[in-house]
């Protein structure tokens, strides 16, 4: 469980390690899951993991919605090691059988924060009934509310728990202004 403020490198804290983890052998169904809120944090990850692991031999893809699924379609089909993904996008293709997640053995939940706020949960929910019940969870966030508190109580035993910043603090350079105006 662990807390940095945007911009302090909490994507490399989570994909560095992993890469290490899963070594230089491919597989054809992804043991890594990456959930994202939003598509462009989604391309961000993926783009970091390829950048990151360049002298691996692993395959990432990008699931997201908005965009035609037929070449993420095509891409699940020739496999992967590390599947970024937006929650959505990601329950459409696994309930037509195009994902298979059978093989995950390390979950990321980043931006978890987020996901709460824009209503993914019964989603989350949803695509951990379909992951297998031994892997690694990992919850990512620039806050943790009290909600993130609650969501990693129901999936995490026994947390690390590290905390960059102290609780909804702003990255140190960042001023804050507040102008209030008349609600017209």
């Amino acid at each position: 469980l662990a807390g940095a403020q945007t911009g302090t490198g909490k994507t490399a804290g989570f994909v560095l390690p992993l890469l290490q983890k899963l070594g230089g052998v491919q597989g054809t169904a992804p043991r890594v899951l990456v959930l994202t809120p939003t598509r462009e944090l989604a391309a961000q990850i993926a783009e970091s993991a390829r950048d990151y692991g360049v002298h691996k031999k692993l395959r990432t893809r990008v699931i997201f919605g908005g965009v035609g699924e037929r070449p993420q379609i095509d891409g699940l089909r020739v496999g992967c090691d590390i599947l970024v993904a937006t929650p959505g996008r990601l329950l459409d293709l696994a309930n037509r059988r195009f994902a298979n997640l059978s093989e995950v053995q390390h979950l990321v939940l980043d931006e978890a924060d987020r996901m709460l706020d824009m209503g993914f949960l019964p989603d989350i929910r949803r695509i951990l009934e379909l992951l297998p019940s031994r892997r690694q969870n990992l919850l990512f966030s620039a806050t943790f509310s009290d909600d993130i508190r609650r969501l990693s109580g129901s999936l995490l035993r026994d947390p690390a728990r590290v905390e960059v910043a102290p609780r909804n603090t702003a990255a140190e350079g960042v001023r804050q202004i507040v102008y209030p105006v008349d609600r017209d």
